[in-house]
């Protein structure tokens, strides 16, 4: 780029033609040719580009650090809070940093899938060695993190065996980093520890993928502080709760503590409808914080937490109780200090916060109760009473990927708070063994539980001696067997891996990932499943499918059909045998094509005749006649 300031016929100095002066971009300021590589159309490719022309360029790409720490920012945006602002580091560095992460992330993702594909597939997985593996790479953990989290947001129909093991080791990933947090808070002194923090930790493990912070969760309660406060101050305008204070307000008069009571009162169940969910009650999400200010509605422990919460925001101190069956709040009538039961109102936060006096709280349950469970417990037994409600909730479920994940997350958490509880180290190393999953972390529980309590010798012997089978029977895996549609076994198969299908009899929509020639279940699974009264029973071929309500299923051949509208199958399995969906189909990723090489070809060639034929309106018209021939 050069520009002329100067015509060479116009007359210099002394009557000389002046020669033409030029101006080459080199020329530019620093500060301009900074800006000017800093503009959004440039990626990283074009700054290396530019940056290789000559020396004067090299030194503006890489001199200040301003160029690259705009790419940095331009490509990674998330990452920038764990930066300060105008923080001086070497962002050249950086990026190299940041795109060795990605590309480590995404070959650890593809290996992943070579290794658990021929496993035999479990409610649950746990990818435990894959986790040591990235943190075996030295990189930092949020960098990791970002990679992963850009991986789940690409192209929602695409790169879906990668988001299905991202998905998996971002779960596991960010579940460490609050185990660790959550150690952090048990260690504060009791004083200390908030059980709204607690609570939502507890949240957090349970949730991974959600975007659930104590921030967030306190900028909420806040906002119904404020709701409250306006409250008192239309009623009562000299109540100290009213004025915003710095530091812990304490409200020692009893009138106005309970002015504060009744607002409180007023806003959570009149004005925002907060009430106790009697319908659904074993639902998991009233456990959880973030989903009990999202849908108003809890279970005495969870409403008791914000409720306590709020009302110290306003002054009055409230104690957790931690009576049975129905959790509760304690307010003191009396002087501090006093440990009578009947100096307390009890308020039932589930009940819309009604206030009890200590007989009347024996309602609740329908019997007598010794006055311990009227006592105030700590922060560390409100979680343990918490994680243990969403731990029953587990035991109670149907035996489905939902319920086992729910129970071992509450295994995890509840140990974590209480290491040494044999009953559930045990429950653990069982669940973990029934899954099949992780056995190296199982003999870890079981030699704990040994050295805990000896007398438990008979159970963990059991389980250590299978568990070490389980090990080395993973040392020698069972090489996948390859199905070829070309084999004269296999001739009478009709429908290939990939296909959208719909089930005639009941209606479910399902893609296929599998195929055997004839059935080949137990005769007990035959018998139970009536094969033998289908028009060609066991005879046929069958196909595992997965079904859009998020179970696998075995179908016969006469009670499939191509489904005339396929769609996208919303089940959580879906990634670990398809790679993308192409419009009217899934496509095999690499290891379910290594099973049924010649799937691929029959399944375009199916999807061709079925979706691809030419409509009545795409087909060539015959030319109109001329209206003027005869």
């Amino acid at each position: 780029m050069a520009t002329s300031v100067a015509r060479e016929d116009d007359p210099g100095l002394n009557g000389l033609v002046s020669e033409p002066q030029t101006k080459v971009l080199t020329d530019l300021p620093t500060e301009l040719l900074e800006h000017i590589l800093c503009f959004p159309v440039l990626k990283h490719v074009d700054i290396c580009n530019v940056s290789c022309c000559c020396k004067r360029l090299h030194d503006v790409c890489h001199g200040s650090g301003k160029v690259w720490g705009h790419q940095y920012k331009l490509r990674w945006p998330r990452l920038q809070r764990f930066y300060r602002q105008n923080e001086s580091c070497d962002w050249l560095r950086e990026y190299k940093t940041r795109l060795r992460v990605g590309i480590h992330i995404q070959s650890t993702l593809v290996s992943v899938s070579k290794r658990f594909f021929t496993e035999v597939p479990c409610v649950g997985q746990v990818l435990g060695d894959t986790f040591a593996q990235i943190e075996s790479l030295g990189m930092p953990e949020p960098l990791c993190e970002d990679e992963l989290v850009i991986i789940l947001s690409s192209d929602k129909r695409k790169n879906l065996t990668l988001k299905y093991y991202a998905k998996k080791i971002l779960y596991f990933l960010r579940q460490h980093n609050i185990l660790r947090s959550l150690k952090t808070f048990l260690e504060q002194p009791a004083e200390q520890q908030s059980a709204l923090e607690g609570a939502v930790l507890v949240d957090q493990y349970c949730n991974p993928l959600a975007e659930v912070t104590l921030d967030s969760i306190s900028e909420q309660l806040d906002e119904i502080t404020e709701k409250v406060r306006k409250m008192l101050r239309i009623k009562t305008p000299s109540h100290p709760s009213v004025r915003v204070t710095q530091g812990d307000l304490v409200v020692e008069d009893l009138e106005q503590q309970r002015q504060v009571v009744c607002a409180l009162n007023a806003v959570l169940y009149e004005q925002l409808h907060f009430n106790g969910n009697e319908y659904d009650y074993y639902n998991p999400l009233n456990s959880y914080i973030h989903q009990v200010l999202l849908r108003h509605t809890g279970i005495p422990i969870s409403l008791s937490v914000l409720y306590m919460t709020l009302a110290r925001k306003l002054g009055v101190q409230l104690e957790p109780v931690n009576f049975p069956n129905h959790f509760l709040l304690r307010w003191c009538q009396r002087p501090r200090g006093s440990e009578d039961i009947y100096d307390f109102i009890y308020i039932d936060a589930f009940g819309k916060g009604k206030q009890l006096t200590a007989k009347e709280c024996e309602y609740l349950i329908g019997h007598q109760v010794t006055a311990d469970y009227y006592s105030a417990i700590s922060t560390t037994d409100v979680l343990l009473r918490m994680v243990g409600n969403l731990l029953n909730i587990g035991k109670r479920g149907e035996g489905n990927e939902k319920s086992y994940q729910l129970l071992r997350d509450c295994l995890d958490l509840y140990l974590t708070i209480n290491p040494n509880n044999v009953q559930y180290l045990l429950l653990k190393a069982r669940l973990y063994f029934h899954l099949g999953i992780w056995p190296e972390k199982v003999l870890d529980i079981l030699q704990h539980i040994q050295a805990l309590d000896p007398s438990q010798h008979g159970a963990v012997g059991y389980l250590v001696q299978h568990t070490l089978e389980h090990i080395q029977h993973k040392k020698h895996p069972v090489t996948p067997e390859t199905k070829l549609r070309s084999a004269p076994e296999h001739l009478e198969i009709q429908y290939s891996v990939g296909l959208i299908m719909k089930h005639k009899r009941s209606g479910y929509t399902c893609v296929i990932y599998g195929w055997d020639p004839t059935c080949n279940m137990s005769q007990e699974w035959i018998t139970t499943m009536r094969v033998h009264q289908l028009s060609n029973g066991a005879n046929q071929p069958f196909y595992n499918v997965l079904v859009h309500d998020g179970t696998c299923r075995y179908a016969a051949q006469e009670n499939l059909e191509p489904h005339t509208d396929p769609q996208e199958i919303n089940h959580p399995e879906v990634g670990r045998y398809f790679s993308e969906f192409a419009e009217n189909c899934y496509v095999a990723n690499a290891e379910l094509q290594a099973g049924y090489p010649e799937d691929v070809a029959k399944t375009l060639a199916l999807v061709q005749e079925l979706y691809h034929r030419l409509s009545p309106e795409t087909e060539t018209e015959a030319p109109a006649a001329d209206p003027n021939s005869h």
